[in-house]
């Protein structure tokens, strides 16, 4: 064999990586050397014998035994590649600091320049100082050994890098039905249609709850409105609520038996998820609140895989927008679009159902039966709400106002009922007004020990109308610089908004989508709170505790 006492030391090696060639050549050599160290002495002769056998001079074997005796394995006498050392350069330092600079400056920036961009700016950058530009690979190759984490991060964002590189070191558990339920929103990968021209009008929100043992679908809502402290609300009260005369609703004959109040609600940090609102309903039926870590979304890993279970599922739907660009492809999603949004959440419920009888990868069966055991597993049977109308005001947004004479005020909207007579003008403390964001003709006054009132908008002629309509009409009354207090013009241009809408509404998508959110919310307010119970006969403040309440008119 030829001296090979250039060949470049390698200290740690791969066996796995190493070619057949050079690991027979190092298993050669130990099979000569480890008998040679096993001697308490070595006969020159032995040695003279080893270098002719291996073909290498006196002082190559010697330092090859010292290498087998530091690690005597036979990795650690496999000769190393010739050639230039991995990761060195033939460029000079110039060229490597110029290189260096500009992947920093140039490449590693938001505007995510290609390495083509990055090849002609170092052109130009060596051109200046009459130096040689490094070649196409020499660029490549430094791009390539560039930290993939700082990269992401300067290109990127800190938080891309961190949901790309970050360790998943948590992660959500729990050993029984409704101990811990997560809560998420996301945009549903699909353009729906109107009810009456079926007209694509956009994509929707889906909220999502999950029960974390079982993993069982807990409950949703699905909605054109963005998420709020509303669709919060209604997403809990549909996991709460059994869900037998829902599903009769819609015309679907399967077991859905989820229905209770968790135990703690898992939420990401979301501004509707830190609402004062859910905090208080929370607090109210006993329900903790757990945040996730900021910028890590693996701890809602149960939550964020059935989203994408969801969404793959509503890939193969007409009128989906796919996850991505490339996957779109040129396929017109408005255009194929077929479904509205309630035929969307009766395909959304018939699809939680099948999910719910397939087998789940996790738990080797499906989640359906995961319930019945994490429901066993319970010491006590979930509770359940007395009254869901309640039960939902609990949950609902809220302003504290105080009762004047002419009743309260809530979004320049004025609203009375005779229940508010022992406190008119005489109650000190300001009371909670709560209200459906899809329904302002009706609010609910929390009276001083709990109880809800329904209390209509003073002016019974006045339509029902939403919260987005009204700051819709306020918008349009600021931009004429007509006051915001006038009640009036407000339901005025409310009306001039629909009529507008109605005419407009087979030429323009968001004219369509307007309509649709307008009747869609009216209705479901309706369904959900029209039947809200009142409570007993409100009492007042010491100082008036001999006036007696008038009758209380039932609105629902």
């Amino acid at each position: 064999m030829p001296d090979d006492a250039g060949e470049r030391l390698v200290t740690r090696i791969d066996k796995l990586e190493v070619d057949d060639e050079r690991w027979r050549e190092a298993t050669a050599r130990a099979a000569v050397i480890r008998p040679l160290i096993a001697q308490d002495s070595v006969h020159p002769q032995a040695i003279r014998d080893a270098c002719r056998e291996l073909g290498v001079r006196r002082t190559r074997l010697y330092e090859l035994i010292e290498r087998f005796r530091a690690s005597p394995v036979v990795s650690s006498l496999v000769a190393g590649r010739r050639g230039p050392k991995k990761g060195s350069s033939r460029l000079t330092p110039e060229q490597d600091q110029l290189i260096d600079g500009a992947i920093k400056e140039f490449y590693r920036t938001r505007q995510k320049p290609s390495v083509n961009a990055l090849r002609r700016r170092l052109r130009q950058l060596c051109q200046q100082r009459g130096l040689r530009p490094p070649s196409w690979d020499a660029i490549k190759a430094r791009v390539a050994g560039t930290d993939e984490r700082l990269l992401v991060q300067d290109r990127e964002g800190a938080e891309a890098a961190r949901t790309r590189f970050a360790p998943v070191v948590g992660e959500y558990h729990a050993s029984h039905a409704l101990e811990v339920v997560q809560i998420d929103h996301t945009k549903v990968d699909l353009f729906v249609v109107d009810s009456v021209h079926r007209e694509p009008i956009g994509r929707p929100w889906l909220t999502l709850a999950i029960d974390v043992a079982s993993r069982m679908v807990a409950g949703f809502y699905v909605s054109l409105e963005a998420p709020s402290s509303t669709s919060v609300a209604l997403a809990i009260q549909h996991l709460v609520l059994p869900k037998e005369p829902w599903l009769a609703r819609l015309g679907i004959a399967a077991e859905w038996p989820v229905a209770g109040i968790p135990e703690a609600l898992h939420l990401d940090n979301a501004k509707e998820f830190k609402a004062r609102a859910l905090e208080r309903g929370c607090e109210e039926h006993g329900v903790r609140l757990i945040y996730r870590p900021v910028a890590r979304p693996h701890y809602g890993g149960h939550i964020e895989r059935l989203i994408g279970t969801m969404m793959g599922a509503a890939h193969l739907l007409p009128g989906t927008t796919f996850s991505n660009v490339a996957e779109l492809g040129d396929y017109d999603s408005a255009r194929h679009a077929v479904m509205t949004l309630d035929e969307l959440e009766r395909w959304l419920a018939l699809e939680v159902v099948r999910y719910h009888s397939e087998l789940h990868a996790a738990l080797k069966q499906p989640p359906i039966a995961a319930w019945r055991e994490a429901l066993a597993a319970r010491r006590v049977s979930p509770s359940h709400p007395n009254d869901p109308a309640e039960f939902l005001l609990d949950f609902l947004p809220f302003k504290e106002r105080k009762v004047r004479r002419d009743g309260v005020r809530l979004f320049d909207l004025r609203y009375w009922d005779d229940v508010l007579s022992p406190w008119a003008g005489r109650l000190r403390r300001r009371l909670r007004i709560k209200y459906d964001p899809r329904d302002l003709s009706k609010v609910f006054v929390e009276d001083p020990d709990g109880g809800h009132w329904p209390v209509r908008i003073a002016d019974l002629s006045r339509p029902r109308i939403t919260l987005a309509e009204h700051r819709q009409a306020q918008a349009a009354l600021r931009g004429r610089g007509r006051s915001l207090v006038d009640e009036r013009l407000i339901f005025e241009t409310v009306e001039q908004q629909r009529t507008l809408e109605a005419a407009a509404a087979m030429a323009t998508r968001s004219a369509r989508r307007q309509t649709e959110r307008r009747e869609r919310a009216l209705a479901a307010s309706a369904d959900t709170l029209g039947t809200a119970t009142t409570m007993a006969a409100p009492k007042d403040d010491e100082d008036y505790a001999d006036l007696r309440p008038l009758k209380v008119e039932d609105w629902s």
